[in-house]
């Protein structure tokens, strides 16, 4: 963590978590909001492969959630990023990621990250590129999920990033 991330903590999310989670994705004003239930589910069922980052108080300010993808067991697929708006810019977005993936290979071999991200979604294509970068790994990118497929209106892909292959 910088200076600037100094008066935070970065652990696994608890259920407890859940409705900040959902507030925090909320208010990102980029991401799918998923149901307030999801979110408990997630920090309940998959906290191992989650990262949350706290306040002073202990309030959650940002999150990263990810699973393990069961068909490729050494890839880390991350669901969503979300910091607090008064913590952005300071690189926690960043330092979520790298700590969770961190955390990840020391418990199992992990060999990729994966997360879809939509077009012209700046920050987070800054985000996960800068995380290649940093691991020395590529990026390959093409279309998971087309706009025709979601059900619920007018969608925009969804584009795959794959990074990789890592060396932690």
């Amino acid at each position: 963590m910088t200076a600037a991330q100094a008066d935070l903590r970065i652990d696994s999310p608890s259920v407890e978590d859940g409705a900040a989670l959902w507030r925090l994705a909320k208010e990102s004003g980029t991401l799918d909001l998923n149901s307030s239930y999801s979110y408990l589910l997630w920090c309940r069922d998959f906290a191992a492969t989650s990262a949350v980052a706290r306040a002073e108080g202990g309030e959650p300010v940002g999150f990263v959630t990810g699973y393990v993808r069961p068909q490729d067991p050494q890839t880390l697929l991350v669901w969503q990023v979300a910091v607090d708006a008064a913590h952005r810019g300071r690189g926690l977005a960043a330092a979520l990621l790298d700590g969770l993936t961190a955390r990840v290979a020391a418990e199992r071999p992990l060999t990729a990250v994966e997360t879809t991200i939509t077009p012209g979604n700046t920050a987070s294509e800054r985000l996960f590129t800068s995380f290649a970068d940093r691991h020395g790994a590529t990026v390959t990118r093409e279309v998971l999920f087309g706009a025709g497929l979601f059900p619920d209106g007018p969608h925009d892909p969804e584009v795959l990033y794959r990074i990789g292959p890592l060396a932690f």
